[in-house]
């Protein structure tokens, strides 16, 4: 391979990967803004007893997929835990997805 041809693989992987890391951290930037809110609620909500702790633990896996998947999936112990929050706390105006990721955040 000749010297440019190398050279300008070298440039274009280089522009890839700060393309790559650039736009981590503004995803990620815009996720932990997103959810600063609603990770405070469910830390209140959490504080209140026993029984919310043990709920929001074991949502954790299924939050974990839930995030993972974009929302494909939706395990049974996130479905409670949802409804246990929207139930116990109707002015939270947060999607499911960010209410799973506040889950995974405590």
């Amino acid at each position: 391979m000749s010297r440019l041809h190398l050279l300008s693989a070298a440039a274009l992987l280089l522009a890839v990967t700060s393309a790559s890391a650039t736009s981590f951290v503004v995803t990620t930037d815009a996720v932990g803004r997103a959810t600063a809110g609603t990770s405070d609620a469910t830390s209140d909500v959490s504080s209140d007893d026993d029984d919310d702790n043990k709920l929001l633990l074991e949502a954790r896996d299924d939050a974990a997929s839930f995030v993972a998947s974009e929302g494909a999936i939706r395990g049974a112990h996130l479905e409670a835990a949802l409804t246990h929050l929207r139930g116990k706390h109707p002015q939270l105006a947060a999607s499911d997805l960010q209410l799973a990721q506040a889950i995974l955040a405590r």
